[in-house]
């Protein structure tokens, strides 16, 4: 029960996540570093990644890609989360982002790969 719980908040958090980017786009392009090109197509590429890939966590075919496509875009946003933290203090859209808040946004990374990597199922 817990893990099914557990999937629906990854569902949901993930999908509405890639929504997101097409909501409040510039909260997302203001974040990506400068050494990066296409800033907006970066953003809509990240939201469409986070859609798709929230959405093949629903079902278990595609569950175990699903969470490990999640875990490396996780891990390729961890150059925006130490941008971020180097940027801090700063606004983005409504939020204001402290240089504590940035920490833990750069923290919980490792925790949100474990959290997807328990829903990775092995075959026996």
């Amino acid at each position: 029960m817990l893990k099914k719980i557990s999937l629906i908040i990854l569902i949901i958090g993930y999908i509405s996540a890639g929504i997101n980017h097409f909501v409040n786009p510039l909260g997302y392009i203001n974040i990506i570093p400068n050494y990066l090109p296409y800033h907006q197509i970066l953003n809509y590429l990240a939201g469409i990644c986070e859609i798709v890939f929230g959405a093949m966590l629903i079902f278990p075919a595609t569950r175990n890609w699903g969470a490990i496509l999640l875990i490396f875009l996780l891990a390729a946003f961890l150059i925006v989360h130490i941008e971020m933290l180097q940027m801090a203090p700063l606004r983005l859209g409504g939020l204001y982002v402290t240089p504590l808040i940035a920490w833990v946004r750069l923290l919980l990374q490792p925790f949100l790969m474990l959290w997807l990597a328990w829903h990775i199922q092995t075959k026996r």
